[in-house]
């Protein structure tokens, strides 16, 4: 299986099915808050839009951190350790669906959070909340509520800058790095035209511009059921250290990357070679500058390399019984 989405590709089609779905679905935010005890200004997506999903059949697991309801996964009793698996844009922790079988077969408790803004979690209709350091918090906080050490934490897209932070931030909690298709901004990084192209066409909320075709599966989609649903999709391309270094932290992701140079634990990198975004070449680099690191060429995956599913799965195990 290869994964062959496109992030701008998937970001304009769960936005544009939202711009629709508003006309029908959307409705007060203090109704909202009301009925299902949501904190003004804050969008929490119908249960009902997630039944039905056979290829996720887990169990919801939720804390609330600063008033705000967040979901993750909890699977697995552990022995090997915590899987912690982030996801980025504009995904969920349905992601991982096709990788999560492997991983509790090996005998690690799998914790999959869906970051504010996405998936299951409650979604801030403010789009000035929505910061890297705001992710972070929300991240460290869960982490921290939960008392997971031992952790190999699996970052690809935006779950790279959140994941590789805390990381580097909490570093006694973890104990292994699985890293995909992201990046960490710093001084000598260069942006492919794919992301800044991604940073502009974000920034309208005119997407009536675009052909809608099918979404490859609906699950995606089921997040984004009204445009208040969207603020954390449409930000995070708006705040790329090049274009917002404050609300995407730029000093704060470049000391994570100088950190990363002195890390001692085990770290495996795994690049779709079709991702236009973040490319091989990138990721080569990227893994030169962690001590000891592997790297993976995944062909014929793209950006989503988690689409790749088993496969990958077994790749990634392998990699760590050759440690």
């Amino acid at each position: 299986m290869t994964s062959r989405i496109s992030p701008v590709f998937l970001t304009t089609l769960v936005l544009l099915f939202a711009s629709f779905a508003g006309q029908t679905a959307a409705q007060d935010a203090s109704t909202i808050s009301t009925a299902q005890n949501v904190l003004p200004g804050v969008h929490r997506t119908s249960d009902a839009r997630f039944e039905n999903l056979d290829a996720y059949p887990w169990q919801p697991n939720y804390m609330y951190i600063d008033g705000l309801r967040v979901h993750y996964l909890d699977e697995g009793q552990g022995p090997a350790g915590v899987m912690l698996l982030l996801h980025g844009e504009p995904s969920w922790s349905f992601l991982y669906r096709n990788m999560i079988p492997t991983f509790l077969e090996s005998g690690y408790r799998i914790i999959a959070p869906d970051m504010i803004g996405f998936g299951k979690s409650d979604k801030v209709i403010d789009l000035e909340w929505y910061t890297v350091d705001s992710h972070v918090a929300i991240l460290q906080e869960l982490i921290t509520k939960l008392d997971l050490n031992n952790i190999t934490v699996f970052v690809q897209d935006w779950g790279g800058p959140n994941g590789l932070i805390t990381a580097t931030e909490m570093p006694d909690r973890f104990e292994r790095l699985i890293v995909m298709n992201t990046w960490l901004h710093h001084e000598e990084y260069e942006y492919t035209d794919a992301l800044r192209g991604w940073n502009v066409r974000s920034q309208s909320r005119d997407f009536t511009q675009f052909v809608l075709p099918p979404i490859p599966d609906p699950a995606y989609r089921a997040p984004f059921d009204s445009q208040q649903a969207t603020a954390g999709a449409l930000r995070w391309p708006w705040m790329l250290p090049f274009a917002q270094p404050e609300e995407g932290a730029a000093q704060r992701q470049e000391r994570a990357f100088n950190a990363l140079a002195n890390w001692n634990e085990p770290a495996h990198f795994f690049f779709g070679d079709q991702d236009q975004v973040f490319t091989v070449d990138w990721g080569r680099k990227f893994s030169a500058h962690v001590p000891g690191s592997t790297f993976d060429v995944i062909e014929g995956a793209s950006h989503f390399v988690q689409e790749t599913g088993e496969p990958l799965a077994k790749l990634i195990m392998q990699r760590i019984a050759e440690e």
